[in-house]
């Protein structure tokens, strides 16, 4: 899938790829409220990415055709559906020697999709049926060690968002405007063998727009990460921490008060990469993010645009864990058998910050008690290339064993133990 300006760099002349993945899910002990205590669902994703090199100058262009049959409306909305949508047509313009001799860099301007750091704040989401896309301009540029990127983007509301046109896969194309406004950037300074470290600072606005109905956020976010990556033989580690500042209003509708932000995310993990053919990798993990307590101030933490499912789990009919009102330590075990074969399994506990907020993004609120604790979450992914770069199957499983909080809510539709599971096949091309 092309990056724009982040991706390896192809040869000149016309290039062409896309992929097409089917997946189908099920979703047993809803724990959201208001809905069938089961669902089904099948899903179509499409991508086609052509693009255009002459020497320094790149055309891209990326389609989405994003469907979905089934799931009776339960969960159906835009990270579902979204059909034959031009997420990509950009110009990018790659430049020698922009901070003197050895540096490098690149201006990107359109329509674009892109990971940030991380990607917990600004992601490509790829297990989610449809991806986040972005207008506006992006500048990267490098020297020895140390690179950057700053980016001044418009979010692309996907449309049509209203849920009989939703559930009738219907075409309408995105909008962005200035009424939603994204931007700031991200340093990271490599340190050797030690590893690297970033800075980041963003800064979100929206305000209402006549159709589009908001809470008129203003957050200021600030994180710095530092991370070594995973190699046989050697520890790795990361620790993230984002502080989360502005306003926002009381509710959706006109004249609501302003609520200062004061909100949080903490992200730390620890691992080994044994030796042998399996190449296991073994971590302890932990994920915090504030919840919304009582007071005269919003202590909710907003992930923005990224994405989950590399820390907390899968979206789309699962969709449970976020990076909101959260406190959850985990194991997680990764094996690569070969080229063909990967798979993991992890184990989390599950704390809410908040016992008075809704449990991270489940819909779930006990307003009864001070109940923190909600449970257990197993979960495992197995991949397997049927045909090297051209086929793949893939397998996912998510449990959430219920206690406390998520079982006793008196909003829970059901205390049942929740079982997810998808199978998918994607073919690339």
């Amino acid at each position: 899938m092309a990056q724009g300006a982040s991706s390896a760099k192809p040869k000149d002349g016309f290039s062409f790829s896309g992929s097409v993945r089917l997946r189908y899910e099920y979703l047993t002990g809803q724990f959201r409220p208001g809905f069938d205590k089961s669902e089904d669902a099948t899903l179509l994703r499409t991508i086609l990415t052509p693009q255009y090199k002459s020497g320094k100058v790149r055309i891209g262009a990326e389609l989405w055709d994003s469907r979905m049959w089934g799931g009776r409306g339960a969960i159906v909305g835009t990270g579902e559906v979204n059909t034959a949508e031009l997420v990509q047509a950009y110009v990018a313009v790659d430049v020698d020697s922009p901070l003197g001799d050895g540096s490098r860099g690149a201006i990107q301007g359109g329509r674009m999709t892109l990971n940030l750091g991380s990607r917990r704040l600004i992601a490509s989401d790829d297990y989610r049926n449809t991806t986040n896309g972005f207008t506006g301009i992006r500048a990267d540029v490098a020297k020895g060690p140390t690179s950057a990127t700053l980016l001044y983007l418009l979010p692309q509301r996907r449309l049509p968002d209203d849920l009989p046109s939703i559930l009738d896969n219907e075409w309408k194309f995105d909008r962005e405007s200035f009424d939603q406004r994204l931007w700031g950037g991200l340093v990271n300074h490599g340190l050797g063998r030690v590893g690297s470290l970033e800075a980041t600072y963003l800064r979100f606005a929206e305000r209402d727009d006549g159709s589009f109905v908001t809470r008129n956020r203003r957050l200021q976010t600030v994180g710095a990460r530092f991370i070594r990556e995973p190699k046989p033989n050697q520890w790795d580690y990361e620790l993230e921490g984002i502080r989360q500042t502005g306003s926002i209003a009381a509710s959706t509708l006109p004249g609501a008060a302003r609520l200062p932000v004061r909100a949080g995310f903490v992200h730390a993990e620890v691992g080994y990469t044994f030796a042998g053919p399996w190449k296991p990798h073994l971590s302890l993990e932990y994920d915090w993010a504030s919840g919304d307590g009582p007071g005269r101030r919003y202590t909710r933490f907003d992930t923005l645009f990224g994405m989950r499912r590399a820390d907390l789990g899968p979206a789309s009919l699962y969709n449970a864990l976020g990076r909101a009102n959260i406190s959850a330590p985990g194991v997680r075990l990764e094996v690569t058998p070969s080229s063909r074969l990967d798979a993991f399994t992890t184990w989390r506990g599950l704390w809410a910050d908040e016992p008075g907020d809704i449990f991270s993004t489940t819909g779930v609120r006990n307003a009864v008690n001070e109940e923190r604790f909600g449970g257990h979450q197993l979960e495992g992914r197995v991949r397997y290339w049927l045909v090297p770069a051209k086929l793949r199957a893939e397998g996912n499983v998510a449990v959430i064993l219920r206690d406390n909080f998520l079982r006793d809510a008196a909003n829970v539709p059901t205390r049942r133990d929740t079982i997810y599971s998808s199978l998918s096949l994607t073919a690339s091309f």
